[in-house]
């Protein structure tokens, strides 16, 4: 199972949100770059960025952070936040970008990721975050009417290979994660499942492993030393 730390930027900082708050905000580092190099020190192979600013209103706020850390990290990085366009997507691809994350945009225009998804096949994933069962855009301010696990089995089913799929609920609590919503998950056996959203125990490591979950993104849990990157990275990338 890939480990993913996360890198969430806010006015080109490396911060948390709780329950994707944007009036709860830690602020981890004030140079995300020397973050994201300190996580590579550490055996990180994997990122997993997040615009805030982009995820809010659109914007590529932190374009130029994200260029900087995929060229200076050493790490394969995924990206993600205000990604609502072709031409976005292939900046950040040109960049070098692993993958791109769509979000809001996979849920309003859904021919739109179907295209995209014909173009460029697994360079693009999408981040469903989901809100007492339901899928929520624009940064977590808004709740759709589309339930996040029929969601994922129709991304499945389009042709998507990856999601990143995130109990708001679960986020930023150090609470731990929704193990039931990815057992029910690792059932689409299609689909690449990341899990993303309070995974605070190594046990919950080693079950999101047993399932046969993808990848998991530690956040809170590593910036606070709840969790020990490196240890993570030991339990869930050995064979």
């Amino acid at each position: 199972m890939k480990i993913f730390p996360a890198i969430d930027l806010k006015d080109g900082k490396a911060v948390r949100l709780y329950q994707g708050d944007y009036d709860k905000v830690t602020v981890y580092g004030d140079d995300p770059v020397a973050v994201a190099k300190g996580f590579f020190d550490d055996g990180a192979k994997n990122l997993h960025v997040v615009d805030l600013d982009g995820a809010k209103d659109g914007s590529a706020a932190n374009f130029e952070i994200v260029k900087k850390i995929i060229e200076q990290s050493g790490l394969s990085v995924q990206v993600g936040g205000g990604i609502r366009d072709e031409a976005r997507i292939l900046k950040y691809l040109e960049l070098g970008a692993a993958r791109v994350i769509l979000g809001t945009i996979a849920v309003k225009d859904y021919g739109f990721l179907e295209n995209m998804v014909k173009k460029y096949g697994g360079k693009i994933a999408v981040g469903v975050d989901v809100k007492e069962e339901y899928v929520a855009v624009s940064g977590w301010k808004e709740t759709t009417g589309a339930k996040g696990m029929e969601f994922c089995r129709k991304l499945a089913d389009t042709g998507v290979e990856t999601v990143i799929y995130t109990d708001i609920s679960k986020d930023g609590a150090l609470g731990g994660t929704n193990l039931e919503a990815y057992a029910e998950l690792a059932e689409i056996k299609s689909l690449n499942v990341i899990a993303s959203g309070g995974i605070s125990y190594e046990d919950e490591i080693l079950k999101l492993k047993e399932i046969g979950t993808y990848g998991a993104i530690l956040g809170k849990a590593i910036y606070s030393g709840t969790l020990d990157l490196k240890k993570v990275i030991s339990l869930g990338e050995e064979k």
